[in-house]
């Protein structure tokens, strides 16, 4: 099924907005509380509120900066619900709601198959399915004295990420780049600490078209380089760090004034990190979960002109059916309001790109379902 795309979207800084004293994390959480800095969204006037009392999920930092703002969006129009999302990582949130502590989670990959059989422990006359909610670019930002414009392919930067090219003047590196004054420097790659749906990403271009030595994982699997918490923490290494060069969603980048390279991918000019341009590759993707379940495959080695191929979707992972029933109206309602044209809508300031329409509306019935 090919996905299309009308939104047009621009990518802006954004932080992470002040979240109300109600919404004070918990002690289990995470630090990952920065992010992209500033702004927000019109509040919704047609949010419907169900349920009341706390809401916990966790998961992916990616869609951290979008949680924000529907957190604060929700909580606006619900006084009665608390939604306290922990920004943990996609490992951790998967991890999390398998066990039964959580209402939902946030994963910038779809569940493995023996994840959905341990899910229907939880799930009670169920299943946990993946649910899209926010697509996007992962930024490859770098900190190169001097270079404000860098060109980098899947090969080199399979390479460096796994520490077999070492100096930013490396000759690979030179041939992508004719006529940069590249700096004898030595390249500092981060990678995530944490399970990282983005690393899984991340990892599945290498190897889809850098020939990626490892197997793609949320858990980082090169050799050398150093490790960070969360996006905003690979993203603050990147800024402090001379030489440095990681992976994060495009908005820590916007925000913290982080260049990011653009990818030789075989089309005629190099691609830029965009919405708009991972949009385009986005398109390409294919449903691969069946019934409710919306699973998507996406194209890393795409070639299409303009297209920006690392991209993510972020899945919101729910039970269809056996929720607990003293979240389930609360959950419903708040994945109603996500999943919304308002919703969705609130993603366009933000560097993130709303679901197609197509998808978008495969999402909100199979919401609707939910019980």
């Amino acid at each position: 099924m090919k996905l299309q795309r009308k939104n047009r979207v621009r990518a802006l800084a954004v932080g992470a907005l002040a979240v109300s004293g109600a919404l004070a994390l918990s002690a289990c959480g995470s630090d990952d509380t920065t992010g992209a800095g500033g702004g927000g969204a019109a509040k919704p006037s047609n949010i419907k509120c169900d349920g009341k009392g706390k809401l916990l999920a966790s998961g992916s930092s990616a869609q951290k900066n979008a949680m924000d703002v529907w957190v604060q969006n929700y909580s606006g129009a619900c006084k009665d619900t608390e939604i306290n999302y922990q920004p943990t990582g996609s490992g951790a949130g998967v991890t999390t709601f398998l066990q039964g502590q959580t209402a939902f989670a946030g994963s910038d990959s779809a569940l493995k198959p023996d994840e959905v059989t341990k899910s229907k422990q939880v799930c009670k006359g169920g299943q946990a399915v993946d649910l899209p909610m926010v697509g996007g670019p992962i930024a490859v930002g770098y900190n190169v004295p001097g270079v404000d414009n860098l060109v980098l392919d899947a090969k080199t930067l399979s390479k460096i990420f796994n520490s077999e090219i070492k100096k930013w003047n490396d000759p690979a590196i030179k041939q992508l780049n004719p006529g940069a004054k590249l700096p004898d420097l030595k390249i500092q790659p981060f990678h995530r600490s944490d399970d990282s749906g983005t690393t899984d990403n991340f990892t599945k271009y290498l190897k889809a078209a850098g020939g990626w030595k490892h197997e793609p994982a949320k858990k980082w699997e090169g050799e050398g380089g150093q490790a960070a918490s969360g996006s905003a923490g690979v993203s603050s290494q990147v800024k402090q760090t001379s030489g440095a060069i990681s992976y994060f969603e495009l908005s820590y980048a916007t925000a913290s004034k982080i260049p990011t390279a653009k990818l030789n991918t075989g089309a005629k000019e190099p691609v830029e990190a965009t919405v708009d341009n991972a949009s385009k590759a986005i398109s390409e993707a294919t449903q691969v979960g069946k019934g409710d379940d919306l699973a998507l495959k996406l194209n890393y080695n795409t070639k299409a002109e303009g297209a920006y191929p690392i991209t993510l979707v972020t899945y919101e992972i729910a039970c269809n059916k056996g929720n607990k029933a003293e979240t389930l109206p609360a959950t419903k309602s708040f994945l109603t309001y996500i999943s919304s044209k308002d919703g969705q809508s609130a993603l366009k300031e933000l560097g993130y790109a709303p679901l197609p329409t197509e998808i978008a509306d495969k999402v909100r019935a199979t919401v609707a379902k939910i019980s």
